[in-house]
């Protein structure tokens, strides 16, 4: 996941004045989401998921950190690159202890075919444990940074994405029919946003730079995390074919967008006209209504304005190969 490769790039950029600026494509065709973070990795040095095993279990690497705890209580340049691992890695750990969590399935609606009960008990009891651990592990990460607004930031991102999947889990149906841009807005930012525009601002401090490159650089983690939120919801909505079958939340951008559009009388009869013999949906036929109005649209001129947003943040920082590969991530997001 591209925290994990900003937190790295951010130093990058900042700590590169009076560097050349060099092109990460050789073509002027549009990039997409998956080359631009493969390009971005390559400048990081290595994947932005850390978490495999023959890097965990790696003797060389376990000795490379024996080496770098030597230098503890120096004032060796290396131990600064160090922190910001540490935290890209962290960013990580909160990201993926919450996607554990999220695997959670509710048992409530739980039916034969999706395999045997006990099993399904037990995977959650796996995914709760599985995810406290990680956040556990991520808790004394940070505090080893031994910063107290690192660990200040960080942690008010975790109460912040806790608070967003809370709003997601006791939404009900009427609630999600009645969610207007406002408050879609806040429920995406707590819960998908506030993680990397933290992060980025932690980096920074981390990097020892001023109260205005920090701010700079939670603007950038929070418009590119919005816009790539947009970008997702809107696949289903955009790449999808005549015939063919498609789901989606009823809190994606466009849904939500369109339904402020067309209003909440008309949007009850639509849920009415695509309703099957069993009383079920078409989701298909309702895609398809979605569509036909200017929910999808606008949902994509919110994307890209997030998306040049985050292009104006970048663009405080110096020149450099690190802040090429940032500005070619934000203009992914808006690529469809």
């Amino acid at each position: 996941m591209f925290p994990a490769t900003w937190s790295r790039l951010s130093h990058m950029a900042l700590s590169s004045r009076g560097r050349r600026t060099l092109s990460l494509f050789s073509s002027s065709a549009p990039s997409n989401w998956s080359k631009a973070v493969a390009d971005a990795e390559k400048i990081v040095g290595y994947p932005t998921s850390f978490m495999s095993l023959r890097c965990l279990l790696s003797d060389e690497l376990s000795n490379v950190a024996i080496q770098v705890k030597r230098l503890v209580g120096t004032q060796h340049p290396l131990l600064h690159t160090a922190s910001q691992r540490n935290l890209a890695e962290i960013t990580e750990l909160i990201h993926t202890a919450f996607l554990v969590h999220r695997g959670i399935v509710d048992l409530k609606e739980w039916t034969v075919s999706d395999g045997p009960l006990k099993d399904m008990e037990f995977g959650n009891k796996i995914a709760v444990l599985s995810g406290d651990f990680l956040l556990a592990n991520a808790c004394t990460g940070l505090a080893q940074l031994n910063n107290t607004k690192v660990v200040e930031l960080i942690s008010s991102a975790i109460g912040d994405v806790v608070q967003g999947i809370y709003n997601e889990n006791t939404s009900n149906t009427e609630q999600e029919n009645s969610l207007d841009v406002k408050a879609w807005e806040e429920h995406t930012f707590l819960s998908h946003g506030a993680l990397l525009a933290k992060s980025c601002q932690a980096a920074m401090e981390l990097a020892q730079h001023d109260k205005e490159a920090q701010s700079m650089a939670y603007t950038f983690g929070k418009h590119l995390s919005m816009g790539h939120k947009l970008n997702s919801d809107l696949l289903p909505f955009v790449k999808s074919s005549a015939g063919e079958s498609a789901t989606f939340s009823f809190s994606a951008a466009p849904v939500v967008f369109h339904r402020q559009i067309v209003g909440q009388e008309r949007w009850s009869q639509q849920l009415q006209q695509v309703k099957t013999r069993r009383n079920e949906l078409d989701y298909s036929k309702l895609l398809a209504a979605v569509k036909s109005e200017k929910g999808v649209s606008t949902a994509m001129d919110l994307c890209c304005y997030h998306g040049n947003k985050a292009l104006e943040a970048i663009q405080a920082f110096p020149s450099s190969e690190a802040r090429s590969a940032l500005e070619n991530i934000a203009s992914a997001i808006t690529k469809f």
